[in-house]
């Protein structure tokens, strides 16, 4: 609609059919007919019933990377009709059914997870990663909140090190030093722990991507393509779940996975993700964006097609024929054949950032995350 691709009105008509969608969707504890259950979505749901799909766990973070899209959309429409009245009132709704205090599982930290099944995850929303959005809305909901120490536990966990020359709290993948940030603007505001080490989350990113191009220079695997401009690891495809001998060195590849590297936590197997540099681009634009350049001149409509850039590609994966996913060029190596929604979504958000603030700028004006972010203990910058 910024764009004017399509009209506002459509905007918020496809906007009130997907809340509603939410709303109404069925919230049950038991079986496979369910969306959700507490205010809380399943990971994935199925693409034509809206349903849980297979076996997947009620999600704690995929329901808070929702709810902060549907608290944009509730300060973004901000007109007096009754389309954006009622699209106003849904997000409302749907944030204030959320139990945050079920789900510390083990209090006071927020559990990952929970099945039907068989119950919580063993694992809580503590250290460093994406969950930082999570534990903002967790603390700023109005009617069931996180214990007022869940932020204090949430921090317990960081581990403060220096990596390829920047010290930064550490996080392998780079979704975590991104997905929280497409949301929240966290420029110039800090909590009692980065108070404490002079920056701000925001100057924490920056060294986190600089750190992973610096990785990616040095090439301590000795992959092929890695350079100042070919760069990025992060939670992507990958072409095969196998070890294969390719000139003349044994390697270790694989499928989905959550590649990263950070201090004591290198997980490469030579895949690299546009989205890593796309999703750090307000971050630091000097490199990320003649990086996104030189990736679509450098592979071309094999990586940049479409829908923007494919999910992944893997220069050093050229055995044709071995691939579980994707295909194979002998000369340029793997390429995957899907765009995933959850890396695409920062490349376009984190550049509308960098270009305009417009995610930004919309949810500094969002009551709940302002009262979040407050809870948490952030002072300074834009923060009223």
């Amino acid at each position: 609609m910024e764009h004017g691709w399509i009209t506002r009105a459509q905007a918020a008509d496809r906007t009130l059919a997907t809340l509603r969608f939410f709303w109404t969707a069925p919230q049950d504890s038991a079986g496979p007919n369910t969306t959700g259950y507490r205010g809380f979505f399943y990971h994935f749901l199925d693409m034509n019933t809206g349903r849980r799909f297979q076996t997947v766990e009620l999600s704690t973070i995929d329901t808070s990377l929702l709810l902060a899209g549907i608290l944009f959309a509730q300060s973004y429409y901000d007109h007096s009709d009754t389309t954006e009245q009622q699209i106003r009132a849904l997000a409302d709704s749907i944030y204030f059914r959320v139990d945050w205090k079920w789900a510390e599982a083990r209090p006071p930290a927020v559990s990952m997870g929970w099945h039907p099944e068989n119950g919580f995850i063993n694992a809580d929303w503590i250290g460093y990663n994406e969950g930082m959005i999570l534990n903002i809305l967790a603390l700023a909901s109005p009617t069931h909140p996180a214990d007022s120490t869940a932020w204090n536990a949430w921090v317990s966990g960081y581990q403060w090190g220096t990596y390829y020359g920047q010290s930064f709290v550490q996080f392998a993948p780079l979704f975590g030093h991104e997905y929280s940030h497409v949301w929240i603007d966290f420029r110039n505001i800090k909590d009692a722990y980065m108070s404490g080490r002079g920056i701000d989350y925001f100057e924490n990113s920056r060294r986190a991507a600089l750190s992973q191009r610096g990785y990616a220079i040095a090439n301590p695997g000795g992959w092929r393509g890695y350079g100042a401009n070919v760069w990025g690891l992060t939670a992507c495809d990958g072409p095969a779940n196998k070890t294969l001998t390719i000139g003349g060195t044994s390697r270790q590849f694989h499928t989905y996975n959550a590649r990263g590297a950070a201090l004591g936590d290198e997980r490469d197997d030579g895949t690299l993700c546009p989205t890593a540099v796309g999703g750090a681009v307000p971050f630091a634009p000097e490199v990320t964006i003649p990086a996104l350049l030189a990736m679509r001149t450098t592979y071309s409509n094999k990586l940049f097609s479409t829908y923007g850039f494919l999910d992944a590609f893997n220069p050093t994966f050229t055995a044709a024929g071995q691939q579980e996913t994707g295909t194979v060029d002998a000369t340029l190596g793997w390429f995957d054949v899907d765009y995933l929604g959850i890396d695409q979504g920062p490349i376009l958000a984190m550049i509308e950032n960098y270009r305009t603030d417009f995610v930004w700028r919309v949810m500094r004006t969002n009551p709940h995350i302002v009262r979040g972010l407050k809870r948490a203990g952030f002072t300074g910058g834009w923060l009223p």
